[in-house]
């Protein structure tokens, strides 16, 4: 009796384990996606009344809603797990999940020729291959 409850909690919590790594990916990809969109209104903004896109290649400062776990620009690997972060060497945008691995962001100032959803005037933000 107790190999089997032993084995149901096993199974338990992988299952939760599981479901949790599945939502951070899901928040990962909604926090992206409002990237993607304000990135959208910072371009629509400009070509309805003029003035200048921002010069850097960082995609935070083109937004106004930031992630509350966002760190800002760094030189290197914050220790914090489940942070959004700016890497100014490598010049891409940086969530690093709880487990270790990194979803990686790149402003393009030509994503319509990349196929890239969420795109105006070239301007978006393309997800790169994901680093173990």
């Amino acid at each position: 009796m107790i190999l089997v409850i032993g084995t149901l909690v096993m199974v338990l919590f992988s299952s939760l384990n599981s479901a949790r790594d599945d939502m951070e990916e899901a928040t990962v990809q909604g926090v992206a996606q409002s990237i993607r969109t304000q990135l959208m209104e910072a371009v629509a903004h400009r070509e309805t009344f003029g003035g200048q896109l921002p010069a850097s290649d960082n995609p935070m400062d083109w937004v106004q809603a930031k992630p509350a776990n966002y760190l800002g620009a760094v030189d290197r690997m914050p220790e914090e797990k489940s942070v959004w972060y700016y890497d100014a060497n490598s010049r891409v945008l940086i969530y690093g999940y709880r487990d270790g691995r990194t979803a990686r962001f790149q402003l393009s100032r030509a994503a319509r020729a990349a196929g890239v959803r969420g795109v105006m005037s070239g301007i978006g933000l393309v997800r790169l291959e994901t680093s173990q």
